[in-house]
């Protein structure tokens, strides 16, 4: 007989594990109240600024919209409950919201994004910008 209760340790983990990871953004998140945060991944090379949101579950068509605004993108979704009464659910669902602020130069015209595998990939391109001084030479003369 074992006095360490494993199984219920195991499902109580995971739930302290998301508890503390989404802590900040209970306090500190910026937005209308009922908007929640989801994971985003940025970069920016020579050409692009790529932002990847995770959103699985999702029908990008009628659950995802991408707005640009001035130098702001945001990423607004909703996640409908769709499941039956059940014990236990550590699925998200309501309205979600994140913004991230484009690059100087970005070209939001031309911005692109692809849904695959429950991960929304968003590429904004990146004009050539010209350097912001540069020196003149001085001739004789």
């Amino acid at each position: 007989m074992s006095l360490t209760p494993r199984h219920d340790l195991r499902r109580t983990v995971p739930d302290l594990l998301e508890w503390v990871e989404d802590l900040p953004n209970t306090f500190a998140w910026p937005g209308p109240p009922g908007l929640r945060p989801f994971r985003l991944e940025e970069h920016q090379d020579d050409d692009a600024y790529v932002i990847r949101a995770e959103l699985p579950g999702m029908d990008p068509e009628k659950d995802i919209s991408i707005d640009i605004t001035g130098d702001r993108l945001t990423i607004n979704a909703e996640r409908t409950d769709r499941r039956e009464e059940s014990d236990r659910s550590e699925f998200r669902y309501g309205r979600l919201h994140r913004s991230a602020v484009l690059p100087k130069g970005a070209d939001a015209t031309k911005a692109t994004a692809r849904y695959v595998a429950g991960i929304l990939e968003i590429t904004v391109p990146i004009a050539e910008t010209p350097p912001e001084s540069h020196t003149v030479p001085v001739t004789r003369g």
